[in-house]
């Protein structure tokens, strides 16, 4: 079975450029404090490590 990651949007995205806040969006986060369950693949890493000051990231 493939790893997949839990991403939680933890801090907003108010002042910082707007290619980190397609990111968040692109990821399907959509409010603060949300959870998404994505598989673990080289694009969602690279997305990940583009806003990894805005997320937490957990290994299920």
């Amino acid at each position: 079975m493939a790893k997949q990651l839990k991403i939680t949007w933890t801090k907003s995205f108010i002042g910082f450029p707007k290619t980190q806040r397609a990111t968040i969006k692109s990821l399907g986060l959509t409010k603060l404090q949300q959870s998404v369950i994505k598989n673990d693949c080289p694009e969602i890493r690279g997305e990940i490590n583009k806003i990894k000051h805005l997320i937490s990231v957990e290994e299920i």
